[in-house]
């Protein structure tokens, strides 16, 4: 049982428990997931499942999006709800105002992670040292916002709903906290929905109990997607039946012998259209990096 299982991860659950609900339903032992996900977001969390978790490192595509509501006048030790709430006091700016500054927070920016991420610092987990009161210099780190769009505003409550497509390593709360700065009122994150993770949106996700249902029908299995959907990026290489017996066994292909020319990974196909394995070029041979069927 190898592919890729997509979880809309519900609220108040952490991604390792949502992997062993899962790893249970299918009697699975190897699991892992693409993203971790806060125990009080919710969204794409794809697991993958199997043969599929040796991909986790080779994935192409690391950016997200997420859907992310905010309150202006608020601050917090941990820039979101869930934490130590202070009312500013400041009134909640105009929409004019905030369009006026979302320009600033789009492209590559730098964000200084907050105390509550899974970074280390000196070997120690930054919230392990944020649940001891100890706080600790981070430096700013480059990300890139791919797109920031204001979604809904309601000025009275202050409440902003945005749309975010990201890089890897961006933190939406440090978004939200910055942009209330910017602002000079202050902002807490107050939902984060994850619509996007390793290609894959929320049209191809189930939820839990969605899950529970399946398997209890025995048919949860067959809401596992191919591993290759998971590489899609990559660009694909069929090649000849002894070639795919050869690089099936673990044997280097002769890049001048292939039918394409190949510059970087690839995805493998035999001619009956089975992706055997992903391959890279490495002084004039095709190599497996990954085996993906037996």
């Amino acid at each position: 049982m190898d592919g890729i299982l997509c979880i809309d991860k519900p609220e108040g659950m952490t991604s390792f428990l949502c992997v062993a609900v899962v790893r249970r339903l299918l009697g699975v032992k190897k699991i892992g997931h693409a993203g971790t996900l806060d125990p009080n977001a919710t969204g794409v969390l794809p697991l993958l499942i199997g043969r599929a978790t040796k991909t986790l490192d080779r994935l192409p595509v690391h950016d997200k999006s997420y859907t992310a509501t905010l309150r202006f006048g608020a601050v917090s030790d941990t820039l979101d709800v869930w934490g130590q709430v202070q009312e500013t006091g400041k009134p909640a700016p105009t929409l004019a105002e905030i369009e006026a500054v979302l320009p600033q927070f789009r492209g590559e920016i730098l964000q200084v992670p907050p105390m509550t991420s899974a970074l280390k610092k000196d070997g120690v987990r930054l919230y392990d040292l944020a649940r001891q009161g100890i706080e600790v210099e981070r430096e700013a780190r480059p990300v890139t916002i791919y797109a920031l769009e204001l979604l809904d505003y309601h000025q009275q409550e202050g409440l902003l709903t945005l749309h975010c497509a990201c890089s890897k390593g961006t933190y939406i709360r440090t978004l939200c906290d910055d942009l209330g700065r910017v602002l000079g009122c202050g902002a807490v994150m107050t939902a984060l929905r994850r619509t996007e993770a390793a290609g894959y949106p929320l049209a191809d996700c189930i939820t839990l109990d969605e899950a529970k249902k399946l398997a209890e029908e025995g048919t949860l299995q067959e809401r596992i997607l191919p591993i290759e959907t998971a590489l899609a990026a990559y660009p694909t290489l069929t090649v000849s039946a002894p070639q795919a017996h050869r690089f099936r066994n673990g044997g280097s292909l002769d890049l001048v012998r292939l039918k394409e020319t190949v510059t970087g990974p690839v995805r493998v196909y035999d001619p009956e259209g089975v992706c055997l394995a992903l391959g890279i070029p490495e002084n004039g041979q095709l190599k497996m990096d990954c085996l993906l069927s037996l």
